[in-house]
């Protein structure tokens, strides 16, 4: 049987009795928002930096004569599974600071012996003789000693670049005053006494380098290595009072502003057809300034020569006790200064931060910074940062500072009154229109920052951000 099917009714569409949205839109006014860009942040850095007027674009700093140098990081070359320090790096140690000859050099350099450790293995034991210097390549090395009460007290912990036992090498009766364990697997070169001394044996400039450094260690100095100031207290009568002087450095550091800039252009049919509401220069100018302005904090931060991540004092850097950021370890960056005003940390690694408080049962506080709460240990504001680099094994840094010239700490500077000023250091110079009818804005800004004495900031490295497994 058959059955017929009947195609369905198709029923028309309602005849349309109003203007549409769509043709309504070309005779309306369109309300709009000024152009917007996602690279703009909070620029903290910026904010809480003293800036100081900088005249004739260079900045001195003279400080008290200082006998602590060459107390930086030590690096290294690697072959495949063979490494070797770079015998110009050795000059880092204190003993070696000035010395200048590559053939010596390279003769200590080749004496050094590799040593491939495991974690948990103890590299060298607490009161042991001490006969040779350890230079770390990689891993992490912790160090203990007992308390007073007979108790296991972490005294450091060291990484890539750091060494100890640099006294063994000029002093027989040497001793190890703390048990160096292995954290992770790494690997460290050693140079032993014996090998020094040879080496100094035959190299008469080697020798005499070593009896000058023997000379200077005589001086007096106080605990940060400066020349000490002879005084007398607690006499009584006529005592003779020792005279004195406070000695400079004879070379202090200058820094230069450095400077960012870039070339404006706006078409002229641009602006003279298309500035209402909006005027167009005014707008890209503004977005060009938010840019350079993040620019500028970069390079406050990452710049190798006046950059606060490369110019916190070797001594003033310090590692993490376990990984992730603890409590524990921000107390201890605070420790090595007095008066602290500021945290600088990615947002990411302050997340961390946060799950470390959690871990520890704990609860950061708040602080008002300009009508805005942040969070904060100790009084101290945590501010983000995101212009500090966060490395492939997610790991970065965080920045503890001392600001301002009457507190000895890090300063911004800057020089104000440019020609054809915008804002304060930043300066917008018309450069003229081409024959292509583009107009062309020179923007400029000078800027750099300046750390007064090495303890004003402070650096905690390798922190672990990555979430671990629960």
């Amino acid at each position: 049987m058959t059955i017929e099917t009947r195609p369905e009714a198709q029923v028309p569409p309602p005849r349309q009795s109003s203007l549409g949205t769509a043709a309504a839109r070309n005779l309306a006014t369109t309300t709009k928002s000024a152009p917007q860009m996602q690279e703009i942040t909070s620029r903290w850095l910026l904010r809480v930096l003293p800036w100081v007027e900088t005249k004739g674009g260079a900045y001195r700093v003279n400080r008290r004569l200082s006998y602590t140098v060459g107390d930086g990081r030590i690096e290294f070359v690697q072959d495949g599974s063979d490494v070797r320090v770079i015998p110009r790096e050795l000059g880092e140690l204190a003993l070696l600071s000035g010395f200048e000859d590559d053939e010596a050099l390279a003769a200590l350099a080749d004496r050094c012996e590799q040593r491939d450790f495991r974690a948990g293995e103890v590299l060298v034991e607490r009161g042991a003789p001490a006969d040779r210097i350890h230079l770390i390549a990689h891993g992490r090395i912790t160090q203990t000693s007992v308390g007073k009460y007979g108790d296991e007290v972490a005294v450091a912990t060291l990484a890539d670049g750091d060494r100890f036992g640099e006294a063994a090498l000029t002093d027989a009766d040497a001793r190890w005053e703390s048990t160096a364990t292995a954290e992770t697997s790494g690997t460290l070169l050693t140079l032993s006494r014996a090998d020094f001394e040879a080496v100094v044996d035959s190299a008469p400039s080697l020798r005499d380098h070593v009896e000058q450094y023997d000379s200077r260690s005589q001086h007096a100095q106080n605990r940060h290595g400066e020349a000490e100031i002879a005084m007398s207290a607690g006499h009584v009568g006529e005592a003779a009072l020792p005279g004195a002087f406070v000695d400079y450095e004879l070379k202090p550091r200058e820094y230069e502003l450095s400077v960012a800039q870039t070339v404006l252009r706006v078409h002229t049919r641009v602006s003279d057809l298309y500035n209402g509401p909006m005027n167009q220069t005014e707008e890209q100018l503004r977005l060009t300034i938010e840019a350079l302005r993040e620019r500028q904090e970069h390079e406050l931060i990452n710049n190798r020569e006046f950059g606060l991540l490369h110019n916190a004092a070797f001594k003033q850097r310090i590692q993490t006790h376990s990984g992730p950021p603890t409590p524990d370890d921000l107390d201890e960056l605070l420790c090595r200064r007095r008066g602290t005003k500021v945290f600088l940390a990615h947002p990411r690694t302050i997340a961390a931060i946060g799950r470390g408080f959690n871990a520890a049962g704990l609860y950061p506080d708040h602080v008002d910074l300009g009508g805005q709460q942040v969070p904060a240990w100790r009084g101290v504001p945590i501010l983000p940062c995101n212009k500090i680099p966060i490395s492939k094994d997610n790991t970065s840094s965080i920045l503890a500072m001392r600001t301002g010239e009457e507190n000895q700490g890090v300063v911004g500077l800057r020089q104000t009154g440019l020609p054809e000023e915008y804002e304060p250091g930043l300066s917008v110079r018309f450069m003229g229109i081409s024959e292509q009818a583009i107009m062309s804005y020179l923007v400029t800004t000078y800027y750099s920052a300046a750390v007064l004495v090495p303890d004003a900031l402070g650096v905690l490295e390798n922190v672990q951000i990555a979430r671990g497994r629960h």
